[in-house]
C-alpha cells in the first residue's frame, strides 16, 4: 500500500503559516487586498511592497542567451501539492502544511519533489476581497432569469478559496499570404408568369445573381499580449467569460504578493500554450483578411501564416474559486480578484424554463396567425 503524505488541517492554519515576519512582533505577515500592502496579522503593522520593473518582461520563445535557472526561481523555496481526486496542483512554500485540496476540498494530497516550473514574470494582486467577492456573486446571481426564487433569495454558504491561476502570454509579428473568390451581387429585372383564379398573368421581379472573381494579397499582423489559460483544471468557458483582467496593471512577480494566497501549478506547457495562441491569431487574421477582402461573399479562402519575433510572459492572476450546494447538488463559480467579475454555474427552475418556452411558442404562433389572415 503507498504511502500517502497526506495532512489536514483548517484553511485558516493554512493561511497563518508564517512567511514573511514581521518587524515588530514577528508575527505573520500577509498580504492585504485593501492596503496592497504585507499587514501582520497579530499587530496591523503594514510593510510596502518594492516594485521596480517599469515594464514586463517578455522572454524569446527559444530562450537564445537566457539564464534558464533564473527563470525557476520564485524567490522563495516552493513544493507542489497534488491531488489524487481532481488532479489539481498548487504551489506552497516548504514550511507551509498541506492541506486540503483547493479545488475539490479533498484531503488526498501529496507533496511532489521536482517542481521544475517557470516561475512568473509577473502577476496582478488580489485587489477584491473575500467579502466583496461573496457580495459580486450575491448581485450576480439575482440577475440571472431562470434561477429559482428560493435560491435568489437566500444566502448561499460557499466555500470560497482564493487562488492565482497561470497564465502564458504571447506577442508575435505575423506575415500572411491569401488569395480567395470574392462574390459581388448585381440585381436584374426579369419577366415571369403565374397563375390566379385560373389565368395566367405576367409580372417583373428583382433577380439576384453573383459575379466572382480571384484575388490574392498580404496581410501584417503584429499580436501583443494573446492571454492563454496556463490551467488545464478549470473548464475554458468559465475562464474566459473571467478574462477581463487588466494587463496594463501587471506588477512585477514578488513572493510577498503570495503570502497567504495559494497559486496553481501550470499544466499548459510553453509550448501547448504557443499552439493555442496560434489557433487565436489564425482566428482573428480570417476575420480581418475578410474585411480586408470585402464583398458579399467569400469562397475558397486560403491563408499561410508565418510567425516570427516571438516572446512570452508567464503571470499569475488572481481568482476567487468557490464551490457550493443547492439541493444536493454541487455548483462552482469564479471571482475575477481584480475586477470582481463573476462567471460560474447556478440551478436552473424548470418550471420557469417551462413557461418561457410557451409563451415563446404562443407569440409565434401569433405571428404566424397574422401573416396568414393578412394574405
Amino acid at each position: 500500500m503507498r504511502k500517502q503524505n497526506v495532512a489536514v488541517t483548517d484553511m485558516s492554519t493554512q493561511k497563518t503559516a508564517i512567511r514573511f515576519p514581521c518587524a515588530s512582533c514577528a508575527g505573520p505577515m500577509l498580504f492585504d487586498t485593501e492596503s496592497q500592502s504585507l499587514k501582520c496579522q497579530y499587530c496591523g503593522a503594514e510593510q510596502s511592497i518594492e516594485n521596480v520593473m517599469e515594464q514586463p518582461q517578455e522572454h524569446s520563445f527559444d530562450n537564445t542567451g537566457e539564464n534558464i535557472a533564473a527563470l525557476h526561481d520564485w524567490g522563495t523555496k516552493q513544493h507542489a501539492i497534488h491531488c489524487e481526486s481532481c488532479g489539481g496542483e498548487t504551489l506552497i512554500p516548504v514550511i507551509q502544511t498541506a492541506t486540503l485540496c483547493v479545488f475539490c476540498g479533498s484531503p488526498k494530497v501529496l507533496q511532489q519533489d521536482d517542481i521544475r516550473s517557470f516561475r512568473p514574470e509577473t502577476l496582478i494582486p488580489f485587489q477584491i476581497s473575500r467579502e466583496e467577492a461573496l457580495t459580486s456573486f450575491t448581485a450576480w446571481k439575482r440577475k440571472r432569469w431562470f434561477l429559482p426564487n428560493k435560491f435568489k433569495k437566500q444566502n448561499v454558504g460557499s466555500q470560497l478559496n482564493s487562488i492565482y491561476i497561470p497564465y502564458w502570454t504571447y506577442d508575435t509579428d505575423t506575415y500572411s499570404l491569401y488569395s480567395a473568390e470574392v462574390g459581388i451581387y448585381h440585381y436584374r429585372t426579369v419577366t415571369r408568369t403565374r397563375v390566379v383564379n385560373g389565368k395566367t398573368q405576367t409580372y417583373t421581379a428583382t433577380e439576384r445573381y453573383t459575379v466572382w472573381h480571384s484575388t490574392r494579397g498580404d496581410y501584417d499582423r503584429l499580436f501583443d499580449d494573446i492571454l492563454i489559460p496556463a490551467s488545464g483544471h478549470y473548464n475554458s468557458g468559465l475562464l474566459k467569460k473571467l478574462g477581463d483582467f487588466k494587463l496594463g496593471e501587471l506588477l512585477p512577480y514578488k513572493p510577498e504578493y503570495l503570502s497567504g494566497f495559494i497559486s496553481e501549478r501550470y499544466s499548459v506547457t510553453r509550448e501547448q500554450g504557443w499552439e493555442k495562441a496560434q489557433d487565436y491569431a489564425g482566428e482573428h487574421l480570417e476575420n480581418e483578411i475578410k474585411r480586408k477582402i470585402g464583398g458579399d461573399e467569400i469562397r475558397n479562402l486560403n491563408i499561410r501564416t508565418t510567425y516570427s519575433d516571438i516572446t512570452y510572459k508567464h503571470l499569475l492572476l488572481p481568482v476567487w474559486n468557490a464551490s457550493y450546494t443547492y439541493k444536493s447538488k454541487p455548483y462552482y463559480y469564479m471571482v475575477n480578484g481584480q475586477t470582481g467579475t463573476v462567471s460560474g454555474h447556478v440551478p436552473r427552475s424548470a418550471l420557469k424554463i417551462t413557461l418561457f418556452t410557451l409563451m415563446c411558442l404562443s407569440i409565434a404562433g401569433a405571428i404566424v396567425l397574422f401573416i396568414m389572415n393578412q394574405q
